[in-house]
């Protein structure tokens, strides 16, 4: 018999009047039930949050940094389990899987390492003015208030750890929202949660259906929204809440620079390795994935035949095998949509030079080249394992290539000058430029997020604290300083 899993209301476990069945991507088995909270445990647990906010913010700093730290340490110790859930109910390869277990690991940590060290305060003299003398400001942060956050499917653990570990390391209450295809894995945080002493009503994990979102949404009782998702879906949240703080992590259409001076057989290696990985790791469902190459000319026709062997070498099939490298799609829809994308593309004028093929949820690793410039696949992001290839000539042409998108999440550079790692990071209307490498690299401790369509605010511990709190100044009088 299936089981059901519960879910997390006010720090309890529990379950509602109805589930929904969890499948798996790869092969449609049933993977679990989940249970589906009713619209007044939604309310109970909003409530909740609400009314112990005053309290969890002011607990001491070693007790939020105790939880987070027991928690990462719970991560380490349920690895495997963990990853064979992530593998399952989202198609990740299993050693994917690992590695974002491994990252949601280092969340926790971070979290409770800047938990310790956060809102020391910063003292500031005030008599560099006559008006000020004997007086000192004394600034600290303190939490927003109710933290609604709703995660994605494509990092089912590690993207709801970026949700949950920096409000709890700030004192904020949270209510967790996992994407109905991938709830397993937040519903495991609460699990491991529920083992610390944080207080009641300070946290719940509620799988609450797409649909039912608005009213929560709208709720003044959460006045900061995390999303990470779509632009449409993001855009339409910050457009139906103009008065709420909305961090965004929207996606992109990472672009991977190839210079010139990036033209030994070493390098060329390098780059088509790492860029054959990275547009095709998680199936090309990341948002920095690499979903553009472009080439200066005196490297393309070097580089080109060495992405489409990288990327043929690529091990397609079941994520359970530790040799499988690219698993399918979320779902059967997703992997025809970016079929009828490649396919417009083809149509019009687009070479396939490998890939194409699509069986079931799962997609050949692709790679285009002479791609029409007003073609689906070269405006928006495809969240699926196909790459273009561009030629242009120098520098500046490469970095106007760039640029010329709505997204501008992260790009790569593959470049040894260090001169042009320094005109890229200026000249790059992107959040973050990665010399020497494909786009997808991501430290979870720095601060994520881009510009344009791509979102507002910054994930990363340290900066999502400070996204759920504000300042507040003390003046202190008559002092002798």
């Amino acid at each position: 018999m299936t089981s059901i899993h519960a879910f997390w209301l006010a720090g309890r476990q529990t379950t509602g009047e109805t589930t929904f069945d969890v499948t798996s991507p790869w092969d449609g088995r049933l993977v679990a039930k989940a249970a589906v909270p009713t619209d007044a445990q939604v309310e109970e647990a909003v409530a909740a949050a609400y009314a112990v906010r005053d309290e969890f913010a002011a607990t001491p700093a070693h007790a939020r940094a105790a939880a987070l730290d027991h928690v990462s340490r719970r991560l380490v110790e349920r690895t495997e389990e963990i990853a064979q859930l992530i593998s399952a109910e989202n198609g990740k390869p299993i050693k994917w899987a690992r590695g974002e277990v491994g990252r949601a690991v280092s969340v926790f940590r971070f979290a409770a390492e800047e938990a310790r060290r956060f809102n020391g305060g910063e003292a500031q003299r005030l008599d560099t003015d006559a008006g000020g003398q004997g007086r000192l400001a004394l600034t600290r942060r303190f939490p927003k208030g109710v933290v609604l956050g709703i995660a994605p499917f494509n990092f089912p653990l590690n993207l709801c750890a970026h949700k949950v570990a920096p409000a709890i390391a700030v004192g904020a209450p949270i209510i967790l929202k996992p994407a109905p295809a991938t709830p397993l894995s937040g519903l495991i945080l609460g699990e491991l949660l529920a083992e610390t002493d944080l207080p009641a009503g300070s946290w719940s994990v509620l799988p609450v259906a797409n649909d039912k979102m608005p009213a929560l949404v709208q709720d003044e009782r959460m006045p900061v929204i995390s999303f990470t998702g779509s632009d449409k879906v993001g855009y339409a949240i910050m457009d139906s809440v103009p008065r709420k703080h909305c961090t965004l992590e929207l996606g992109g259409n990472g672009a991977a620079v190839v210079l010139g001076d990036f033209s030994s057989d070493e390098d060329l290696d390098w780059a088509a390795s790492r860029i054959a990985t990275f547009s095709n790791y998680q199936g090309g469902q990341s948002c920095i994935s690499v979903q553009r190459v472009i080439a200066d000319a005196s490297v393309y026709d070097r580089l080109v035949p060495r992405i489409v062997e990288a990327v043929e070498a690529q091990v397609t099939g079941d994520p359970s095998d530790p040799k499988t490298d690219v698993g399918p799609l979320v779902n059967e829809d997703a992997a025809k949509r970016v079929e009828s994308w490649v396919d417009e593309a083809v149509k019009a004028g687009a070479q396939l030079l490998t890939g194409g093929k699509r069986d079931g949820a799962t997609y050949a690793p692709t790679v285009l080249a002479d791609v029409p410039a007003d073609v689906t696949i070269a405006c928006e992001e495809v969240f699926g394992p196909v790459l273009t290839v561009k030629k242009v000539d120098g520098e500046a042409e490469a970095f106007a290539a760039v640029n010329d998108s709505k997204y501008g999440l992260q790009a790569g550079v593959f470049t040894h000058d260090l001169q042009t790692a320094f005109r890229a990071h200026r000249a790059l209307e992107v959040g973050g430029v990665v010399i020497g490498d494909a786009p997808s690299y991501r430290a979870d401790q720095m601060p994520y997020g881009g510009v344009k369509q791509s979102g507002v605010g910054r994930e990363g511990v340290r900066y999502a604290m400070d996204d759920y709190t504000y300042e507040r100044v003390m003046v202190l009088t008559g002092l002798a300083l």
